[in-house]
């Protein structure tokens, strides 16, 4: 029996856990707050173990750190190395003894923390074959085995090919020498070309292993939570039923990983998917982690049709294609209780959107689906990134004039990121244009600084453009919406307990919707909080926000 233990490091690093910054969500153990960690349920994970486990002599078991965080009620460690040894170490997993231990990392903020848990590995379980898989180890494999001698292999691109035939292999290290979807020192060294394995009919991979997973702990995740028109009285089950996306945006570096061309589970093979999350795990909102869902209409309406024959509910976190949102999708969509969506207008600038992010959208197209999706009901969350290499300050000034003259339900302003294989990121190494390191950058933490503008800019007008869009200048409060309205305010609070400006503007709200009592509360709370804490103070002064109500 060959026994592998996947691990997922968290994707926060431990500074921004343990000392959130004030412009960012944070939640409270023990009176303490920490940084919110994201617990969305590692897909990529359970398709690797159903893929391997069709060979009867493997078993699998998962550690989901992101998880683990969002469980504890407190966290004493003084580094995140001491909470993975402790878990690492303990019984159940000493007793399990890995053949082969794989760690999946996403994002450029778990990779301090797939170091550490590779040399903490490597220790505990020195006779285990320790690999890596995911844009990470994919994008940044030189950076890897620069800084640590744990690793045997990080594997280039999906990982289920390259995975079984390394547990089929009867000689591990010279199956991963010789094949080209695995990356090893000797080869990196060599600088050897790596290639893709990629399955090209996904029904190749068997239903996922999601009973492998405690998918209640996956329902503390915030990022269902942070969306206030999702039903979480819903148990969400996410699936993706195509892979790759054929854009060139400058900024995404998913298609280092799944490629640019689109690959698909069959309808029939959804069907199956659907009625079975449906029965045996009672899913009643399917969560869509396609990354281009919309490439085929047709297909997509097949697949709204199939929702609405099994009465299921459906979100889309990962945002879907703007110019395929006409009337007719979009009502499609509605009537599979689709009540929000994520619109990735990314700009409002048109040059920006086409010069900079290479992205195929016109400005029309945006305002005619934010606005369509009002007159339909469905609540818009608009996500807006602004600091891209190449963007100035009149850019930002005609994205923030375009971004206030339509009526999204909300925004969310970031600080341009530059992931490990963008553009982006080449853009900025060979213009000397990062300020910091890039594992650092968050989108809350810009680390761009170019001619046009400084990376401290970029961070403090996409929070002062956050706090514009969202409170001063809220669609829902302008357009009379006020319980819509306050929705997103009573979010705002909820994710940071002291945020006197949406306290302020809830206040108004509440005023609006005749309650004069939780009003004044209200009021009381945003005048306390500005008093008390200068960061407060500063914005509430910034935008004329009375203190006296």
């Amino acid at each position: 029996m060959k026994r592998i233990l996947f691990i997922v490091p968290p994707v926060i690093q431990y500074e921004d856990f343990i000392s959130p910054a004030e412009n960012v969500k944070t939640i409270i153990k023990k009176d303490k707050a920490f940084g919110v960690v994201i617990t969305d349920l590692p897909l990529g994970i359970i398709s690797l173990s159903a893929y391997v486990k069709q060979n009867p002599e493997v078993s699998s078991e998962v550690i989901d750190f992101n998880v683990l965080l969002n469980q504890a009620e407190s966290f004493d460690y003084s580094t995140f190395s001491g909470f993975f040894r402790g878990v690492l170490d303990g019984k159940k997993f000493k007793d399990y003894a890995p053949d082969i231990i794989g760690v999946s990392s996403l994002f450029s903020s778990s990779y301090a923390s797939l170091l550490d848990i590779g040399k903490i590995c490597k220790e505990i379980f020195p006779e285990a074959v320790l690999v890596a898989g995911g844009g990470i180890p994919t994008n940044m494999y030189k950076e890897i085995f620069r800084e640590s001698d744990c690793f045997d292999g990080l594997c280039y691109g999906e990982g289920e090919r390259p995975l079984a035939g390394l547990i089929s292999s009867a000689n591990i290290p010279e199956y991963l020498e010789k094949t080209p979807s695995w990356i090893t020192p000797k080869k990196a060294e060599a600088k050897t070309l790596f290639h893709y394995d990629f399955i090209e009919n996904l029904d190749e991979i068997p239903f996922y292993d999601y009973q492998m997973l405690d998918i209640r702990g996956y329902g503390l995740s915030p990022t269902i939570a942070a969306y206030t028109s999702i039903d979480s009285e819903l148990k969400s089950i996410p699936v993706m039923t195509s892979r790759g996306c054929v854009f060139h945006c400058s900024f995404c570096a998913a298609h280092t990983v799944h490629g640019r061309s689109m690959r698909y589970h069959s309808l029939k093979r959804v069907k199956e998917d659907l009625l079975r999350l449906k029965k045996d795990f009672k899913a009643g909102m399917i969560i869509f982690q396609d990354d281009h869902f919309l490439a085929d209409r047709k297909r997509a309406f097949s697949i709204i049709g199939l929702m609405r024959e099994l009465n299921l509910k459906a979100f889309f976190p990962n945002s879907l294609a703007l110019y395929a949102l006409d009337r007719s999708m979009l009502e499609a969509l509605k009537s599979i209780g689709v009540n929000q969506l994520i619109l990735s207008i990314e700009s409002g600038s048109e040059r920006v959107l086409k010069e900079i992010m290479h992205k195929p959208l016109k400005l029309s197209d945006s305002a005619r689906v934010v606005a369509d999706c009002r007159e339909l009901g469905i609540y818009t969350d608009v996500n807006i990134l602004i600091g891209l290499p190449g963007e100035t300050k009149r850019d930002i000034e005609d994205a923030r004039a375009f971004l206030k003259s339509i009526n999204a339900n909300w925004f969310r302003i970031n600080s341009a990121t530059p992931l490990p294989g963008s553009e982006m990121l080449e853009i900025c190494t060979a213009n000397n244009w990062l300020s910091g390191n890039i594992i650092d950058g968050n989108y809350k933490r810009a680390v761009i600084d170019t001619p046009f503008m400084s990376a401290e800019y970029v961070q403090e007008t996409s929070y002062q453009m956050n706090l514009e869009l969202n409170f001063v200048c809220n669609s829902d409060i302008k357009l009379g919406e006020y319980a819509a309205a306050l929705k997103g305010m009573e979010n705002a609070i909820s994710a940071r307990k002291n945020h006197a400006i949406a306290y302020y503007y809830a206040a108004i709200c509440y005023e609006k919707l005749g309650d004069a009592s939780k009003s004044a509360e209200y009021r009381k709370r945003a005048k306390e909080t500005a008093l008390e804490n200068p960061f407060w103070g500063k914005y509430m002064k910034l935008f004329g926000i009375p203190l006296g109500g």
